[in-house]
C-alpha cells in the first residue's frame, strides 16, 4: 500500500510560480510511474506530468511543457511539480498518482494510488 500526501500549493499571483510536492510512505517509487493531474472547477481531471522514477524519464502535456517541470528526490522518497509563469487558467486541484505501468503515465486508469489533493489559486 502507498500513501501519497501532497503539500506546496497556495494562492499566487499570475506570472509567480510555486513548487508542489508529493511524499510516498509504505513502499518506495522505485518501480513505479509518478504522475500530477489537475481538476478545476466542472472540468475533467487533466494529466499534467509523470516521471518513471527508476530512469527519470518524463513527459509531459503540452498544455504545460516548458512551464511545468516533474523531478524527484530519491532519499526523501517525494516527486515535485515545479510550475512556473502560472496564470489564472491553472487554477485547480493538483493530485498526485502512483503506477506500476509500463506506458507513459498520460491516462488516469494507470495509476493505482492518488493523494488528497491541494488547491492551486493563482489570480489575475
Amino acid at each position: 500500500q502507498v500513501q501519497l500526501v501532497e503539500s506546496g500549493g497556495g494562492l499566487v499571483q499570475a506570472g509567480g510560480s510555486l513548487r508542489l510536492s508529493c511524499a510516498a510512505s509504505g513502499r518506495t517509487f522505485s518501480s513505479y510511474v509518478t504522475g500530477w493531474f489537475r481538476q478545476a472547477p466542472g472540468k475533467e481531471r487533466e494529466f499534467l506530468a509523470a516521471l518513471r522514477w527508476n530512469v527519470g524519464s518524463t513527459y509531459y502535456a503540452e498544455s504545460v511543457k516548458g512551464r511545468f517541470t516533474i523531478s524527484r528526490d530519491n532519499a526523501k522518497n517525494t516527486v515535485y511539480l515545479q510550475m512556473n509563469s502560472l496564470k489564472p487558467e491553472d487554477t485547480a486541484v493538483y493530485y498526485c498518482a502512483a503506477g506500476r505501468t509500463l506506458r507513459n503515465g498520460q491516462l488516469m486508469s494507470e495509476y493505482d494510488y492518488w493523494g488528497q489533493g491541494t488547491q492551486v489559486t493563482v489570480s489575475s
